[in-house]
């Protein structure tokens, strides 16, 4: 591959990196084929999500994805992350069943000939790749597809903060036609418009309804009679869990504004994944996740498992009540043990040597978890993309065994999971990256939002308690569109 490194300080105006492109093109020409070309600068620290809600278009692919790091691990790792991904310059996105092969392929083909540039010592520098998968990938219908089964793109601009350090990553392809001056212009005004927006995010005054129409997309009658069919099912040792959800639709007079329910889900749950993808018709996924499904740094893995719920208490004695209640709760723990077991042996057959890391509670603003993150050192010869084939799904949002709970979801559920418990993230050209699972989350479309929310299954679920569980997990979502 070949990589040209320059300090940031090369391109301290606008002839210095036309000067760069010009020897970029003669490359180009030499090969005879168009040249992709990635350059970093290092800017003043600011908020991507400002940066998003400025130039992000729902008629474009594009990004967002930040997760604070306010749980403590045992090994070392950012402090919290932002970025946001503008607009494609190369995409790919399929429905094949080796879709995270065929993805991870689209990667490792476009950084075999790659030229990288600017502050590449930086975090977060070079060619970043934004992820997003369906849950199931096969057709539906149910509804036309939201999202492709695997989208993968390289933007033209990416924009984040990690650790208060701000950096500004253009991608682009070079070829004989390209103008370089005008190039040149574009990229240099972008950066400076970049740098003069607010540092933090400020939501623009935004038109909002007090009157919502919700629609079902399913009675609540019908997902307690999908339990009592599971806790059969579980009974006849057809499976051991089930993972099921419940969908909601919310109509409002006046459009949804995504980044606004971002900058909701952030104050509301600042320990949870934030992601938004918009898939280019006008539709945008997104959500607050507690669940990371694989973080890789430094050929260091985390993954976490998470299962078993008990709502907050109003009062501190309460809160301690619920929070003992769940960490004693034969059921829960059970539930959780499963989805500890499953990650293990999927790591292990990687050939990596999972530890644990002791149980604890993962404690959200109206929720808890419990909590088991696992650590791997990952080998050079496995990709971040092969151990995302391995634990999608994971029991924590489809059940075990895996195929059949999958299948019983079809038949259970009357509508589309779309990318709902599914991988949400990012890679990078060192093959390091982060994906959160796409759960308390919600398909906007104009007017219209459909909200998601499951609740795991097994022998000892009550109907009633699932009910309240996923509802809670609504309400998450509700107050964030409002």
């Amino acid at each position: 591959m070949p990589v040209t490194q320059y300090c940031n300080q090369l391109f301290q105006n606008q002839r210095d990196l036309y000067q760069f492109l010009l020897q970029c093109q003669e490359y180009s020409h030499q090969k005879g084929k168009p040249q992709l070309v990635s350059i970093s600068f290092i800017i003043p620290a600011i908020d991507p999500l400002a940066i998003f809600d400025q130039f992000a278009q729902l008629n474009q692919l594009n990004f967002y994805f930040e997760k604070q790091d306010l749980v403590k691990y045992p090994v070392t790792q950012p402090q919290g992350i932002a970025i946001a991904a503008l607009n494609s310059v190369l995409q790919f996105q399929t429905q094949d069943t080796q879709r995270f092969a065929q993805v991870k392929h689209f990667i490792q083909a476009t950084l075999a000939d790659v030229i990288m540039a600017g502050a590449l010592t930086e975090k977060n520098s070079g060619p970043t790749f934004f992820c997003s998968f369906s849950f199931q990938n096969k057709p539906s219908n149910l509804r036309p597809p939201d999202f492709s089964g695997a989208t993968v793109f390289l933007p033209e601009w990416q924009v984040s903060n990690q650790n208060r350090a701000g950096l500004a990553t253009h991608n682009l392809i070079i070829d004989r036609q390209t103008s370089l001056e005008k190039t040149a212009e574009k990229i240099w005004q972008m950066l400076h418009q970049i740098q003069t927006i607010q540092p933090s995010f400020t939501p623009a005054s935004a038109q909002y309804s007090e009157q919502w129409q919700h629609q079902e997309v399913a009675t609540t009658e019908t997902f307690k009679r999908s339990v009592r069919s599971a806790l059969q099912s579980i009974q006849a040792q057809q499976f051991n869990k089930i993972v099921l959800a419940h969908a909601v639709d919310v109509v409002s007079a006046n459009p949804f504004h995504p980044v606004a329910c971002l900058n909701n889900l952030r104050q509301l749950y600042p320990n949870c994944y934030l992601f938004a993808v918009h898939n280019g018709m006008g539709q945008a996924f997104l959500g607050a996740s507690p669940e990371r499904l694989v973080w890789v740094q430094n050929r260091q893995l985390i993954t976490d498992a998470l299962a078993g719920s008990a709502p907050r208490g109003q009062t501190l004695r309460e809160d301690a009540l619920l929070a003992t209640a769940l960490l004693n709760s034969e059921k829960d723990n059970y539930e959780h043990q499963v989805v500890v077991d499953f990650i293990t042996q999927k790591l292990t057959a990687l050939g990596l040597t999972p530890q644990l890391s002791p149980l604890k509670l993962l404690q959200l603003s109206n929720i808890q978890h419990l909590h088991t993150p696992i650590q791997a050192t990952l080998p050079a010869s496995v990709h971040l993309l092969d151990v995302l084939a391995e634990l999608h799904p994971t029991p924590a949002v489809a059940g075990l065994p895996r195929d059949v709970a999958c299948a019983e979801i079809d038949r259970q559920e009357p509508f589309e999971r779309s990318l709902y418990a599914a991988p949400i993230g990012w890679v990078n050209h060192r093959g390091e990256g982060e994906f959160a699972v796409g759960i308390r989350s919600a398909l906007i479309d104009g007017c219209r939002a459909r909200l998601f929310a499951g609740a795991g299954i097994v022998a000892g679920s009550d109907p009633e308690r699932e009910l309240a569980e996923v509802q809670l997990k609504l309400q998450a979502l509700l107050a964030a569109l409002r």
